[in-house]
């Protein structure tokens, strides 16, 4: 039992990972939640939406999984300035 859930969380880092512009994935949540951090300046806004989508198609074609998996894409952009 542990095996397998050890495995799934490989496969579905395995599977985010393979994207291009993905910074980081962690699967949460016993696997039920995988969120991916992309690079900023790589991945569009618009690019971040539809990458989530084919993600969650892609785990939904290579894995066998109870439930489902939430696919989250975190692109953050952070702008920093100092008065003085």
């Amino acid at each position: 039992m542990m095996e397998s859930y050890v495995r799934r969380l490989e496969e579905l880092e395995r599977i985010t990972n393979s994207f291009k512009g993905v910074e980081k994935s962690y699967a949460v949540q016993a696997g039920r939640e995988v969120r991916i951090m992309v690079q900023h300046e790589i991945v569009s806004d618009d690019e971040a939406s539809r990458m989530a989508r084919e993600i969650a198609r892609k785990i939904e074609t290579e894995m066998t999984y109870p439930g489902q998996i939430k696919v989250t894409v975190i692109r953050e952009m952070r702008s920093v300035d100092y008065a003085k």
